[in-house]
Order: structure tokens, then C-alpha cells, then sequence
């Protein structure tokens, strides 16, 4: 039986490690190599990593600085920042990285999705929907540019269409929820996950591995994201890479799935 997989994801910034509240405040917490190095030896499922600068000043991605993330990871990487066009996904995955992750991109060319999945394969392409709810209506939408500018698109929507197109794998990531660790957004969860049958993983929230467990039980074999509940430890928000040890994460999904 498939396994949930429990996801630290990196987010990087002027070339080092960062965290971010609700997509703002950027904080310099290490250098990104040696964050891949310590998540090596805690055997993490996966990892993911984020170029935030990418997008927002219209940049290509580093690919020397990916090809050494890649060299240096022993585990699944999932890249995303920057990709905009089909030469520029095949040489990441040329590079080691198992797949490429798109967000604004696939919302401004969307027909980019089909064309990267037959090059690289379907179960290559990840799609990053960052999204956004309006306090005063509870609708949810579609942002791009990390965060920065409204679509006017329906997530459950979207879901629905880079499915459709190809997209091996969604990345549903609650802006409002990001940094604040106060839990994941399971209406927004479960709101899509109901709409898409392809492979899901969330981001945005997490504060414990309580928070990743409760997602796990309620919706099944799917990703489990987080950022600062990897990269902080105590009340006090002390830098430090953790990640559960094997042992504990055997006995948390067991207690998910009720065993």
C-alpha cells in the first residue's frame, strides 16, 4: 500500500534559506545545502524547494545552483521557481530532480502543463496552487507572482483543468495559513480533494505532527507539506532542522489510518 509522504519544503531567497509569514517578511534562517544535508540523514520522504525570487523578478531558474541541491540530496527533490518554458523543465530533470513544480506559469500559459508532462512524463509535473480566501464572501482564489496578484480563478477549478491537462501532481498551499502555524485549511482541503482524483499534497500551516496526522486520517494517501514546523523547534522559534524520526512517523500514520 502507498504511504503518505511528510514533505519539508525550503523556500529560497536571495539565494538562502528563508521562512515567510502569509507570503511576506522573508526571515534568513541558513544555508540551503546544508539544510539538504541534515534532511538526508533524517531520511526524509522528500523534499521540496522553492525558488521564491524566480517569478517576481522574472528570472530563469539557477541550474547550477539546482544541479548541486540535486547532487547533494538523496531523496526524491521537487524543484519549482522560474520554469516557463519545456527546455527548461527537461534540463532541471536532466540535472537528478524528479519533478518540476509550476505555478504562475500554469496559470499564464496553461497549455505549458501538457506540453512539460509529454516531454518529462506526467508523473514529473507538479502544479503549486497558492491561494488565497476573502474573509468577507469565504471565497477562495487563485494568486500568482508568490502571492502578489489575483486571478480570479476558482482553486477547485483550476484543480479540475491542470488535471485534465496533465499534471501529475497538485501542491494546494494556503497563503493565509503560511508561517502562522496554526493548522492547515481543511476546508480548503477538502474542497479540492473531493474535485481531483490525481495526486494532492498540502502546504501552509502545519504546527505540529498532530496537524500532519489529522490530514493524513482524514484524506488519506496524499503529501503532508510543511515549512516552519521543519525548520523552527520550541515556542521561541529556535532555527533547527528537524523532521520525525522513522520510528515516529511508522506510528503516526499508523495511528492515521487507524491501525
Amino acid at each position: 500500500m502507498l504511504q503518505p509522504r511528510i514533505i519539508p519544503c525550503l523556500l529560497v531567497h536571495n539565494k538562502g534559506l528563508v521562512k515567510t509569514v502569509k507570503f511576506s517578511g522573508p526571515k534568513y534562517i541558513g544555508d540551503p545545502i546544508n539544510a539538504v544535508r541534515i534532511f538526508n540523514e533524517k531520511e526524509c520522504d522528500e523534499l521540496m524547494i522553492l525558488d521564491i525570487d524566480a517569478t517576481t523578478r522574472f528570472l530563469e531558474p539557477e541550474f547550477g545552483t539546482i544541479a548541486l541541491w540535486a547532487a547533494e540530496c538523496r531523496m526524491p527533490l521537487c524543484y519549482g521557481g522560474g520554469i516557463k518554458t519545456v527546455e527548461h523543465a527537461r534540463k532541471i530533470i536532466g540535472l537528478g530532480v524528479e519533478k518540476v513544480a509550476l505555478s504562475s506559469a500554469a496559470v499564464e500559459r496553461k497549455t505549458l502543463i501538457r506540453e512539460i508532462a509529454s516531454e518529462i512524463g506526467v508523473q514529473s509535473v507538479v502544479v503549486v496552487i497558492d491561494v488565497r480566501k476573502h474573509m468577507a464572501s469565504g471565497d477562495y482564489e487563485v494568486f500568482i507572482r508568490n502571492g502578489s496578484i489575483p486571478t480570479g480563478i476558482s482553486p477547485v477549478g483550476f484543480a479540475q483543468e491542470m488535471e485534465a491537462l496533465g499534471a501529475g501532481e497538485i501542491v494546494v498551499n494556503s497563503i493565509d495559513r503560511d508561517g502562522t502555524m496554526n493548522g492547515y485549511d481543511k476546508d480548503l482541503i477538502r474542497m479540492i480533494r473531493n474535485a481531483v482524483s490525481l495526486p494532492m499534497t498540502v502546504l501552509g500551516g502545519a504546527g505540529s505532527l498532530g496537524d500532519v496526522e489529522s490530514i493524513i486520517s482524514e484524506h488519506g494517501v496524499m503529501g503532508v507539506a510543511a515549512g516552519s514546523l521543519f525548520v523552527y523547534k520550541g515556542p521561541y522559534k529556535a532555527v533547527l532542522i528537524n523532521y520525525p524520526k522513522q520510528m515516529e512517523k511508522k506510528l503516526l500514520i499508523n495511528r492515521a489510518h487507524g491501525a
